[in-house]
């Protein structure tokens, strides 16, 4: 008798130490999942934004603006990830969004190509998309929600047509091409328009055209090189300001001459304010604009989408270009970047 006792008491104990296991279990999972998605009751709009790195003065400023835009007290939760510059970081940032529950996805892709995959999965969560800066190409457009951002091949064209006019369509002349990250719109659109430059001016030659990934040391690697192997050049056509002013630091270290005052006429692109600093003190010859304030433009879809509004499925961002011989310090001062 005093052992059967016994192995009731001890089936009753285990009973209730199963209990309390459960009821702490349920518990612990339900603190996590507050943790995990904090806002989730708190009213606020959620964001996940993946954007490329933080490879240039215009990534920063274009980050900035995000962050200023998306801030909890306009009533916005914002998660940015980092690609560093890949875009396999990209999909899988994508992908977590989609599982954290997200209202909204802002991406700032790497590259064009590549996405359709990932995009089907974003359209099956019906979580809009919204492409910012560089663009896509996908098999349907309707595997996002709409894209804002420059017109890259424009900006190219702008800058060739500077060049035609105050350099020349006989003139012999000898381009150091640096380009931007391969594949990526800002790469594309600039190169075709300097491309199409050349094809029109037969008497222009690119003596080298290689890729700086957008960056201050790459640019400066490159133009190194080229100063060694080409002693005479005549236009270095760089796709951003801070590969321009990785190559403007060789060529001061090479003791050649640039900008107004130089042999070697300088062609960038951002208009940072750092760009427009070197254009104002004649370093630069002709800056073409890439405006990075997209904060405000992803903030005004998001309100008409949820408006129940069709926003435009491209929109194109003004933008303007400066010559060094008229740039004036009040332009300068204007710039909110």
């Amino acid at each position: 008798m005093v052992v059967l006792m016994k192995k009731l008491w001890l089936v009753v104990g285990c009973v209730w130490v199963v209990g309390m296991v459960a009821v702490m279990a349920r518990g612990w999972f339900s603190s996590s999942s507050k943790a995990e998605n904090p806002s989730a009751s708190s009213g606020l709009t959620r964001i996940g934004f993946s954007k490329v790195g933080a490879e240039s003065d215009w990534r920063m400023a274009n980050t900035k603006s995000m962050k200023m835009t998306f801030s909890e007290k306009n009533g916005y939760e914002l998660l940015v990830e980092e690609a560093q510059q890949k875009q396999s970081r990209q999909v899988a940032s994508i992908r977590n969004f989609i599982a954290r529950g997200v209202d909204y996805i802002v991406v700032a892709p790497v590259t064009e190509e590549g996405w359709d995959d990932v995009l089907r999965e974003v359209k099956e969560a019906k979580i809009p998309l919204i492409i910012v800066d560089r663009m896509i190409k996908s098999a349907s457009d309707d595997l996002y929600t709409c894209w804002v951002g420059s017109d890259f091949r424009k900006e190219g064209d702008v800058a060739v047509q500077w060049m035609e006019e105050n350099l020349g369509r006989e003139r012999d002349l000898k381009i150091v091409h640096l380009q931007g990250t391969m594949g990526s719109s800002a790469q594309i659109g600039r190169t075709a328009g300097l491309q199409a430059g050349l094809e029109r001016n037969p008497a222009w030659h690119v003596v080298v055209s290689d890729s700086g990934s957008f960056t201050h040391a790459k640019g400066k690697e490159i133009m190194e090189q080229m100063l060694r192997q080409h002693p005479y050049i005549d236009v270095l056509y760089s796709e951003n300001d801070n590969m321009t002013f990785g190559a403007m630091e060789a060529m001061d270290e090479a003791h050649r001459s640039y900008g107004l005052r130089g042999e070697i006429t300088v062609i960038s692109f951002d208009a940072t304010q750092a760009g427009l600093t070197a254009t104002l003190q004649g370093k630069i010859n002709y800056n073409v604009e890439c405006n990075p304030l997209h904060g405000p433009r992803v903030e005004e879809i998001i309100r008409r989408l949820q408006n129940g509004e069709q926003p435009e499925k491209f929109s194109y961002v003004d933008e303007m270009s400066f010559d060094a011989r008229h740039i004036t310090q009040a332009d300068l001062d204007a710039r909110e970047y």
